[in-house]
């Protein structure tokens, strides 16, 4: 009876304050690719290609070759992306781009983003492509000021605040990213690696990345929030 009280009480106030529990958006379904598109330059004179990114044992598996993006086809702002991830042979690069927008706008290859970097023992370094962020010690995790930029020839790297996070080649790895409004918080297994603000997008789809080495993802999971876990 307490229980059943309980569970009314709690209803009622949540009706009364109109306050919502956010529900999580399981952006890979574990089955097929339902809500994501490919782009792969390669595969416009050959659409018979290989396929860059396939489904394989309820894993999304990103083949590393062809190189291209998995785009989300929506576009989100404000939330927290928990994704869970392994390199499958060799360690090598990928990434989970966020705040994606124009195709192809660096070297022809890669959309407009701020891209978290996943590759391997470089987990949490922000690469700039064609959007900008800002992070506190900016000259010692960038370098000159004078070489910053967003486009292709300037440094458009910010190292990670840490190193060791990642755990050992074939273990699978969580990797949290929190966007709201202007700034962005990355954890690689529970230790923050990056924090950003001023970003120049708070919005957009959201990419992974083929770029070279066999990824397995478990899990990509995308929950609303309103502001960001604040750092101790």
């Amino acid at each position: 009876m307490k229980k059943t009280i309980l569970l009314f009480a709690v209803a009622g106030i949540m009706a009364c304050t109109n306050e919502k529990v956010p529900e999580t958006i399981h952006l890979f379904n574990g089955t097929d690719l339902t809500g994501w598109h490919a782009d792969v330059p390669d595969a416009d004179q050959n659409p018979n290609i290989e396929k860059s990114f396939v489904v394989h044992d309820s894993l999304l598996v990103s083949m590393g070759d062809p190189r291209g993006h998995l785009i989300t086809d929506s576009v989100f702002s404000n939330y927290r992306l928990d994704v869970e991830y392994r390199f499958a042979g060799d360690p090598g690069n990928c990434g989970v781009l966020v705040h994606a927008s124009t195709p192809r706008a660096l070297y022809g290859m890669f959309p407009k983003s701020l891209e978290v970097q996943m590759q391997s023992g470089d987990a949490g370094d922000f690469w700039c492509i064609v959007e900008d962020i800002k992070v506190p010690n900016m000259v010692e995790r960038r370098g000159p000021e004078e070489s910053w930029g967003i486009t292709e020839g300037k440094n458009r790297r910010i190292i990670n605040l840490t190193d060791g996070s990642e755990h050992p080649l074939g273990e699978w790895n969580t990797m949290v990213i929190e966007c709201v409004a202007d700034t962005v918080k990355v954890w690689v297994n529970n230790d923050l690696v990056n924090f950003g603000y001023g970003c120049t997008a708070s919005e957009g789809q959201i990419a992974v990345q083929a770029e070279g080495a066999k990824v397995e993802f478990k899990k990509i999971d995308l929950t609303p929030i309103t502001k960001t876990t604040p750092i101790n």
